[in-house]
């Protein structure tokens, strides 16, 4: 992937409160028959409620999907079209998004919150900073310049059914090293029992 460097915003060496958040969570996991994975719940809590906490320190929360209880206060939108897949989805929450920075994060990471401050952190340097687990990015745990993340959308010919990594290609990126499972998702039944019993 070719990578240059954009000018550097003047900014602390972390992004630190000054970012908001968009959690994606669409309903309907194939991989889980069809059921509602940011509302199943490991060990009394649901996925969704887990990674909403992971943005305590967000200014605004925005939680792209169908209207849930949650424990925290949260923004709601939905995705056009409807089931469009996660550009879409961080499309629909990027128009609530007021702050210079975005931590955009998948509802199915349960340990996601570890990651957070180190994303935020890398982000300061680069126009997106990604988690990275074993060399694999995890294009759903990422800390955005906003105005970059406008950009990367507006150039895709359609956001609906687009992939994530498109969004990535031709921008300064800071991976960041997965220290501790920070990036598990629970794709499968398997994976959520597992979960449920550690």
């Amino acid at each position: 992937m070719t990578r240059w460097r954009t000018a550097r915003h003047s900014i602390s060496r972390s992004v630190g409160a000054v970012y908001d958040a968009i959690v994606l969570a669409g309903s309907g996991s194939r991989r889980l028959d069809g059921a509602d994975k940011p509302g199943v719940e490991i060990r009394g809590r649901t996925l969704l409620d887990r990674v909403v906490a992971a943005t305590a320190g967000a200014q605004r929360v925005i939680v792209v999907g169908p209207r849930r209880d949650t424990e925290l206060e949260v923004i709601w939108t939905s995705e056009e079209p409807p089931g469009g897949g996660p550009v879409a989805a961080i499309a629909a929450g990027l128009g609530e998004v007021h702050e210079q920075w975005c931590l955009v994060l998948a509802s199915d990471l349960p340990k996601i919150r570890g990651a957070v401050p180190v994303l935020l952190t890398a982000a300061a340097d680069a126009d997106v900073a990604v988690l990275d687990t074993a060399g694999r990015r995890n294009y759903l745990a990422a800390v955005w310049r906003a105005a970059v993340l406008r950009q990367a959308i507006d150039r895709l010919d359609t956001v609906a059914d687009a992939a994530a990594r498109d969004l990535f290609e031709g921008w300064n990126i800071a991976d960041v090293s997965d220290r501790d499972e920070w990036g598990i998702d629970l794709d499968t039944w398997e994976a959520i029992e597992q979960a449920r019993r550690g």
